[in-house]
C-alpha cells in the first residue's frame, strides 16, 4: 500500500533500508510506522508518515504526505510526551 502510493507520486526518494512497516488506517488518513536501517545497517530509526488521499480539480488523485523521523535517542521523550498529551485529551477534552 505505501510502496504503491510512493511509486505513483514519485515525489521523493526514500532513504534507509525498510526493516518493518505497520500501516494504520484511520478514516481518510493512513499512518505508516516504518522501522528503517541506516545505510551502514548498524542503527535503526522510525519514520511516521501521514498520508491523505486528495482529489484534484481534474478528477485525478494525489496523496498529501507528512513525515517525521524519530531517532532512538528521542524515543523515550517522544513516547512520554505523546502519552501525556493523549492522556490530557482523554481526561480533559473528551468528557
Amino acid at each position: 500500500m505505501y510502496r504503491d502510493d510512493f511509486e505513483r507520486t514519485g515525489a521523493q526518494e526514500r532513504s534507509g533500508e525498510d526493516v518493518f512497516s505497520k500501516p494504520v488506517r484511520a478514516g481518510k488518513r493512513t499512518y505508516f510506522f516504518d522501522v528503517k536501517a541506516t545505510k551502514g545497517n548498524n542503527d535503526y530509526y522510525l519514520t511516521i508518515t501521514e498520508s491523505k488521499r486528495r482529489q484534484e480539480n481534474d478528477g485525478s488523485f494525489t496523496f498529501d504526505k507528512h513525515k517525521i523521523f524519530l531517532y532512538k535517542e528521542d524515543f523515550d521523550k517522544f513516547q512520554e510526551g505523546l502519552a501525556e498529551v493523549i492522556g490530557y485529551i482523554k481526561d480533559k477534552c473528551l468528557q
